[in-house]
């Protein structure tokens, strides 16, 4: 049986939190886990997911705001925690 990953989606940045998503839907997929693995996995899976999808909101912020500013302004440091 494939080894789980134990690694904490929110330690991680997005390319490897997607690699492991996609590494995890694949065992999955194959239908070989027990129902304790599965859920296990299934939880994992949530949480790779929560942390793409931060990742690319985080992104699309950076980008938003890249493009907002005027030509002339004066770059700003990007803070991921800003709300």
């Amino acid at each position: 049986m494939a080894k789980k990953t134990a690694t904490d989606p929110t330690s991680i940045d997005f390319e490897q939190a997607l690699h492991e998503l996609e590494a995890l839907v694949e065992r999955m997929e194959q239908g070989e886990s027990s129902l304790e693995q599965s859920l296990q996995d299934f939880e994992q899976g949530i949480a790779l997911t929560r942390r793409c999808q931060q990742a690319l909101q985080q992104a699309e912020q950076k980008v938003s705001i890249l493009l907002s500013k005027d030509a002339d302004a004066p770059l700003q440091d990007f803070d991921p925690d800003a709300k």
